[in-house]
């Protein structure tokens, strides 16, 4: 099932994704929280009709850096032995055609894709077959990074945590089990020509590794989200740039690059 979260006429609400054709998808408003138990209401709206929000609104987003050798050679790094892990604000977060507003404090952004995964439940200290049920679904996103201030201030909490750093979309997909999240082409598009092209079968660490990994350490709460790391290709981004990113099973989170007003 593809949920999504929307608005319409001052409303928010979540609704299952019905259709295949982009311009015939309706919604079927859920009853309740998808997290917990529900019901479709059977009331159905298109989703051109209405605007799509982040699917979640996370506690907190729980990012991995360095998980696909190729881009961590392609920036002059080491692959890491261990998950490496950093933190973007839930501020960061924004949804499927929303703006991406360049900082002014930096002067080379860049895109990153990546498959992200998200927490269906309350869990700690989440041992490795049990992983699959503590996952509530996927859905795609964009790591924006702002690159000269992420190399000049050696910590990343402004470089990659700044305001509409972390474009997260266009739904969750929950039918997807581990097997087959573990390898799906990931690709982004910058208008319309492609930057990043990989599987997620190229991570370093698995997406098991990583929940076990966190979860050693912190609570992780239903919304919350980790990102997984990006393949090679990514490059700087411009004022007026669309970029997209599209991952296999799940959909494409398409979002515009503006100066920051």
């Amino acid at each position: 099932m593809r949920i999504a979260r929307f608005s319409i006429d001052g409303n928010v609400a979540f609704g299952a994704v019905e259709g295949e054709k982009q311009d015939e998808l309706v919604l079927d408003i859920i009853k309740g929280i998808p997290f917990a138990d529900f019901e479709l209401s059977g009331t159905k709206v298109p989703v051109s009709k209405v605007r799509l929000l982040p699917p979640v609104l996370p506690n907190k987003v729980v990012a991995f850096g360095r998980n696909y050798a190729e881009h961590a050679r392609e920036l002059g790094n080491e692959v890491p032995d261990a998950p490496f892990a950093f933190f973007k604000p839930s501020t960061s977060v924004i949804g499927p055609g929303d703006e991406i507003q360049y900082p002014p404090f930096s002067e080379d952004v860049h895109h990153e894709a990546e498959l992200a995964v998200v927490i269906g439940r309350m869990c700690r200290e989440v041992p490795r077959e049990r992983v699959q049920d503590v996952i509530f679904g996927y859905t795609c996103a964009n790591d924006i990074t702002a690159r000269d201030v992420q190399k000049r201030e050696k910590q990343w909490a402004r470089a990659k945590g700044f305001d509409t750093s972390c474009p997260l979309g266009p739904w969750v997909e929950t039918d997807l089990d581990l097997a087959t999240a573990s390898d799906l082409t990931i690709q982004l598009t910058v208008n319309g020509e492609q930057r990043q092209l990989g599987r997620t079968s190229e991570m370093i660490h698995s997406i098991e590794d990583l929940i076990v990994n966190i979860s050693e350490a912190m609570t992780l709460l239903p919304g919350d989200v980790i990102l997984t790391g990006t393949p090679a290709g990514v490059g700087p981004l411009n004022v007026g740039d669309e970029v997209a990113v599209t991952i296999e099973g799940i959909g494409t989170l398409t979002n515009k690059v503006v100066k920051r007003g």
